[in-house]
């Protein structure tokens, strides 16, 4: 992990081009011609903005990214007047390069990790991950920290790809360099959903947005300098049925404790 978003610096890639590190959202892009450099960086927008809608960010909200990488992402949630932005990243490096990027006082950056956060019982409104779950050793620790971390009536988001079930695991690594050294996890949706029900999440739902997703990234990797080497078999592996992108929202019910 830390070789390729610690020391090394995988936003700096093209593929990920403007410091976001996800696959984007393309649904508003078309896709049958060239693609620039700002329609890159809009597609990765517009993942946050799927992520920030779900989430029902208000004015005033206490908000927590979880993987929170360059922190490029706390921009977009500024765009809905939160009170406080906390970004949370298990690499120092990341960490370091995030709080460069803003002035903002209502944003700071911390350093932990999403099994282990280091924030008090109850203190955000709202809690989003965008494309960081499959790098999570523990989804379940991860749930129950959500939980504990968002207070009543506080809400969750999380996007990114998980495997279809338990059995997708070694069909993925033969297709995928990610999953073969263990760098993405092929954590199976189904298990993700049974988590959040039993860290005490309500309204647990999961929407499949692979087709805004894929086609577009596979377009991009296509039209760029990775194509001859950088993982196109994620179009095999959707047709395959052993992953797809997710959306996943929850609840902290209303009535529960701190």
């Amino acid at each position: 992990m830390r070789d390729t978003y610690g020391t090394g610096d995988l936003s700096a890639l093209s593929i990920f081009a403007g410091g976001f590190i996800n696959f984007g959202y393309w649904r508003d892009i078309p896709l049958d011609g060239e693609l620039t450099v700002e329609q890159r960086v809009a597609s990765q927008e517009a993942l946050y903005d799927v992520a920030l809608d779900a989430l029902g960010v208000r004015p005033g909200d206490r908000v927590l990214e979880v993987g929170s990488g360059r922190g490029l992402g706390a921009a977009r949630v500024l765009r809905h007047d939160p009170a406080l932005v906390r970004g949370l990243d298990l690499l120092p490096e990341q960490v370091a390069r995030a709080r460069a990027t803003t002035t903002d006082p209502r944003v700071a950056f911390v350093v932990g990790s999403s099994a282990d956060m280091p924030f008090g019982d109850g203190g955000f409104d709202r809690l989003l991950s965008v494309e960081a779950a499959q790098h999570f050793d523990d989804l379940a620790a991860f749930t129950r920290e959500s939980a504990r971390v968002l207070a009543p009536g506080g809400s969750l988001a999380v996007t990114t790809f998980f495997a279809a079930d338990d059995r997708a695991g070694p069909p993925l690594s033969e297709l995928l360099a990610t999953f073969a050294s263990g760098l993405d996890l092929p954590h199976p949706i189904g298990d993700f959903l049974a988590d959040l029900r039993a860290a005490g999440f309500a309204d647990v739902t999961a929407t499949s947005i692979g087709e805004h997703v894929w086609r577009g990234f596979d377009r991009w990797i296509e039209l760029g300098e990775y194509r001859d080497s950088w993982g196109r078999n994620w179009v095999t592996a959707v047709a395959r049925g052993l992953v797809d992108y997710h959306l996943v929202t929850a609840r902290k019910p209303a009535g529960s404790q701190p």
